[in-house]
């Protein structure tokens, strides 16, 4: 059940199937031969990806879901001065099909059912006898697909509907319509009688929710004006005369339809679309009104809550890119590192991370492969994170453990809003492991494959000269007069091995043990390994740069630049072999670091 949305969704739907409270709508008489059992719940980020349970692709009729999308439709194509000239935007707390008007004569908003009989009338008027091709054409296009019509359920409605006539004509008396009574309500029951699935609605309300752009198709169906202007009629007045219950308990931009259909737009994040013919007392669905307020009690999604979507990116794969700690390797090491590359995965993240980026980030760990046996996640690049990413990137982290995948988190303090989320997901804790820096993350988990591989099990022996690549090449002769030439040397576990400021006087051969080099602030910028050199800079340099410390007890051979110098003169050839060797260390570190800066300066 990975990735975490796609669970949660099932969950919903398996959960509230079994509620059989409510009826099927019978105020048009072809709406009750639905299926009740029928449930269906899909999904749509802003992205494009679509998530599906249940009855998702059952055809059902999109009633009064029409209204938003008709009401946004005549913004766009009349602008908002004729509209708004003739349909209020006040909820009016009364059923959807009220015979009332406002004090001065008009509907109270389109979402009732005066309001969108006006709609329809004012696209009427523009397009003629195309209103309804026209009307057909931008569902379609909000879906992204063609649209059918059921046409059993427009003649039902339009045998059926005195209530809504009574409207008409109660708005023909007051100017609100034209001439045309009968041809403007069949525009009316024909668009509310277009067949759509949960998918469509989950892809329309995705559009909303996208700035008016399919999130699909990739077509901009409608101006990022009139979108908000939609979205805020909805919020207020969209699920009837239950508006003022929803926007308390779920606070998301919806719809809802007689056929059994809900759609929710949550902006800059996703949409949300359901289906169930069971109604309450209202006529919103029963099933559907629980999954919505499930996903917004669970992810504490609340329009009044958002924050806008900066898209976290996936901005480096370690082993895709090279990026490795700043641990110097020996090469036995690097050897088994690079054998076991698909063991560690490292995922770091820029930008705020909301739902739907934190989503994202979910998915791409879900179809992109095994995620590795090992997988840090750095968040150092993240200045935010909303309660609802926070509690996703928990259950993200829950199914990844589930999996048996070591978890190693970096870039924040175990104080954050992040850490809290986290930690009320008792069972990832035993597989998680937290790091202030990547750095240290990344060489962490380096340090378990090369554990569990055998790379370790010399650590406390002692190594040799000629297992230096400061000392490739040397014969057993040179490489005896070094070691003749140089101070053995023991440090403690703690202990500073070399001073930043202090003169460059000796380099060391690191023969056991573990050494780290450290700015002055305490910033590492690399560990050292038994059979690496350290200080080696001394040949080039007459200040030393860096602190050096021991992290573990250490033995090492010091070879003091005068002794050094000696051994030049009476190995001149040998002298000029070591330098090369220098410059081929130095080398292989402006590689690996170019690597890393030109991974960064490309997002």
């Amino acid at each position: 059940m990975y990735p975490p949305l796609r669970g949660f969704l099932r969950r919903c739907h398996d959960q509230f199937a079994v509620d059989d409270s409510g009826a099927v709508a019978n105020y048009i008489p072809e709406l009750t031969r639905a299926n009740p059992a029928h449930f269906g719940v899909s999904l749509a980020t802003i992205d494009g990806h679509v998530y599906e349970v249940g009855d998702s692709s059952t055809p059902f009729t999109i009633q009064s879901i029409s209204k938003a999308f008709v009401f946004a439709l005549a913004l766009e194509t009349l602008g908002h001065e004729r509209v708004e000239s003739v349909i209020g935007v006040e909820p009016s707390g009364d059923a959807f099909n009220s015979i009332r008007l406002t004090g001065d004569n008009k509907p109270f908003n389109p979402m009732v059912n005066a309001g969108a009989i006006a709609c329809s009338g004012l696209i009427h008027q523009q397009e003629g006898d195309g209103a309804f091709d026209l009307i057909h054409r931008t569902l379609g296009r909000f879906a992204g697909r063609e649209l059918d019509v059921d046409e059993a359920v427009f003649a039902s409605e339009r045998a059926t509907g005195d209530r809504n006539r009574a409207i008409a004509w109660l708005l023909r008396n007051y100017s609100v319509l034209g001439d045309d009574v009968d041809a403007v309500l069949d525009v009316y029951f024909r668009q509310c009688a277009v067949l759509v699935t949960a998918r469509d609605l989950a892809v329309m309300a995705a559009t909303l929710a996208n700035c008016g752009r399919n999130p699909l198709t990739g077509e901009q169906i409608i101006s990022s004006y009139v979108v908000a202007r939609t979205l805020s009629v909805m919020t207020s007045s969209g699920m009837y005369d239950y508006a003022g219950e929803w926007i308390y308990r779920v606070g998301i931009p919806a719809k809802s339809g007689v056929g059994g259909g809900i759609i929710a737009a949550l902006p800059a994040q996703l949409g949300l679309g359901t289906f169930s013919p069971r109604l309450d007392s209202h006529g919103n669905s029963v099933r559907g009104l629980k999954v919505c307020e499930a996903l917004s009690a669970h992810f504490g999604l609340h329009v009044l809550n958002r924050s806008d979507d900066v898209r976290t990116c996936i901005i480096s794969d370690y082993n895709a890119a090279g990026v490795s700690s700043r641990r110097n390797r020996q090469n036995f090491e690097l050897a088994i590192l690079q054998e076991r590359a698909s063991d560690i995965r490292v995922i770091e993240l820029v930008g705020a991370l909301s739902f739907a980026a934190m989503d994202y980030v979910s998915r791409r760990l879900d179809g992109e492969g095994p995620p590795g046996e090992l997988l840090i996640l750095d968040f150092r690049r993240v200045p935010s994170a909303t309660t609802a990413a926070a509690r996703l990137l928990a259950e993200t982290l829950a199914g990844l453990a589930a999996r048996g995948v070591t978890l190693i988190v970096a870039g924040f303090e175990k104080t954050s809003q992040l850490w809290q989320a986290i930690h009320a997901e008792r069972n990832v804790l035993p597989k998680l492991r937290h790091f202030s820096l990547l750095d240290d993350a990344i060489e962490w988990a380096e340090d378990q494959v090369i554990y569990r591989y055998g790379g370790f099990e010399g650590l406390a022996k002692r190594t040799h000269l000629s297992e230096q690549a400061l000392l490739a090449g040397l014969c057993s002769v040179e490489i005896d007069h070094i070691a003749a030439i140089g101070l053995a040397r023991a440090f403690k576990t703690g202990e500073r091995i070399i001073a930043a400021g202090d003169p460059a006087a000796s380099l060391f051969f690191l023969q056991s043990g573990m050494v780290s080099v450290k700015l002055r602030s305490g910033a590492r910028l690399a560990s050292i390994s038994p059979g690496m050199v350290f200080g080696e800079m001394a040949l080039i340099e007459r200040e030393r740069s860096a602190d050096v410390w021991a992290d573990t007890a250490v033995q090492c051979l010091e070879l003091p630049l005068s002794a050094y110098a000696s051994f030049r003169k009476s190995h001149p050839a040998s002298g000029e072999l070591i330098m090369r060797n220098l410059a081929a260390l130095l080398a292989r570190r402006l590689v690996l670091a170019n690597a890393k800066v030109d991974l960064l300066s490309a997002y």
